[in-house]
Parts: C-alpha cells; structure tokens; sequence
C-alpha cells in the first residue's frame, strides 16, 4: 500500500533511517523536490534536486557495498532509474512531475530504505 505523502511537503521523523548522515541527506532530498514545486519552470532547482540525489546515493550506495548489503545490486537499480527518469523531466515541471518525485522519495524511503535499518 503506498505511503501518505505529507504536506506541506517536509521530513519529519517517521521518515528515520537511524543513521544520521543519511537522515540528513534525506532531508535535502525532501527540500530539493520544495523547491522545484515552489519554482516549477526553475531549470537550477531541478539541477539542484539531481545533484542532491546523485550525491546520496552515493553514500548510501558506498554505505551498503561497505556492509555487503545483501540487496545492493537491487537498491541500485532503483536508484539509477530515479536518476534517468529525472534527468528526462524538463522544466515547467507540471503538477503530475511534481507527485511522482514526492511519492518516489516517500515510497522508497519507507518502503526500500527501510530494509537496511540496522544492517549498514
């Protein structure tokens, strides 16, 4: 069943990781896609939301091959798939865009990320 998105549109502490880099990481996604519903027709705040995204998986991604995170190759998947669907949108981002990165990032924070709570 899919997560609740909140609004205003915001980390809150049902979102928690339990690691505090990546908790913050997560909270700088939430902020970057604020800003493109803010600024949709902003090519820099979709950039920005990018390079926030592509920079944590990063660490998270360096964080699970650290561990042996069983589902690694899985997770990065998903990740790699974010990053080139996003790479596709263009701005004005249209309401629809904007739902789908926030139910993305919802959705694979307690449904994907989830998973690793303890074991990285």
């Amino acid at each position: 069943m899919p997560e609740t998105i909140p609004e205003p549109f915001k980390w809150d502490e049902s979102f928690k990781v339990f690691y505090t880099n990546l908790d913050d990481e997560h909270k700088g996604l939430f902020d970057g896609i604020f800003k493109v519903c803010e600024s949709p027709s902003s090519q820099e705040a979709l950039d920005d939301l990018y390079k926030k995204c592509a920079d944590h998986f990063t660490t998270e991604e360096g964080m699970m091959q650290k561990a042996n995170y069983g589902t690694y190759t899985a997770h990065k998947a998903i990740h790699d798939k974010f990053l080139a669907d996003l790479k596709a949108v263009k701005p004005p981002v249209n309401t629809e865009g904007q739902h789908w990165a926030k139910d993305w990032l919802v959705n694979h924070i307690k449904g994907t990320d989830f998973k690793y709570k303890d074991q990285l």
